[in-house]
């Protein structure tokens, strides 16, 4: 019966903590891997926006971008540029993807017509990842650029992330559930003194009750 106490007092203590440890961790986690995610768009921003400018104010795309791929697509951690004509067709690229300019969904040129640009995870093929920017650019002939790169480096930085919050989370929680073992049995102890303490007395007041009667 006193180990059941204690039992359920260590649940009623540990319960809550387990609750905190979980939530901050998670947390914690979902901040910092947004933080790897969103910042991985940050060089694709800049260079997407440069070469619209650039082809808005009359420089020929030609010189900016090469109309034939010089690297695969799975080959570089760099980041890689394509244009695409106003139809959505690839006109020139840094990259291929086996061995032609790729291709991207009409949807996200229908998104980039309206809001101007488009952020997004693309995933050409099982395993390649890449955080891309999509521009329109107007001028002597509108069309739209992408600027991406892998997202490799940044998947084995959340992978990491992940096992750190997670072992960080497993040892908050066995500290946690023995913090609250141990706050439960001083519990207990303190319970059972007071409870002995309680009885002792009203022993003794029983007892001198039954002598001050008899006399």
């Amino acid at each position: 019966m006193k180990q059941s106490k204690v039992w359920n007092l260590t649940l009623l203590v540990w319960l809550p903590l387990a609750a905190a440890v979980v939530i901050i961790c998670g947390l914690v986690y979902a901040a910092v891997q947004q933080n790897f995610r969103l910042s991985a768009n940050d060089p694709q921003v800049q260079i997407a926006e440069d070469i619209s400018n650039a082809i808005a104010q009359g420089a020929p795309a030609q010189a900016i971008v090469p109309a034939n791929p010089t690297t695969s697509l799975s080959a570089s951690l760099s980041p890689f540029v394509v244009l695409y004509d106003d139809s959505g067709k690839p006109t020139g690229g840094s990259v291929a993807l086996d061995g032609q300019l790729p291709n991207l969904p009409s949807g996200v040129f229908d998104r980039v017509k309206k809001s101007g640009e488009d952020r997004f995870t693309w995933q050409p093929r099982s395993g390649m990842r890449f955080a891309v920017v999509v521009e329109r650019f107007g001028g002597h002939a509108s069309g739209f650029v992408l600027a991406g790169r892998s997202l490799r480096e940044i998947e084995r930085r959340e992978n990491n992330l992940l096992l750190m919050c997670a072992a960080a989370g497993l040892l908050g929680l066995l500290f946690s559930f023995a913090f609250a073992m141990f706050l439960a049995r001083e519990l207990e102890k303190r319970l059972e003194h007071k409870a002995h303490g309680h009885e002792e007395h009203h022993e003794a007041a029983a007892s001198h009750h039954h002598e001050t009667h008899a006399s």
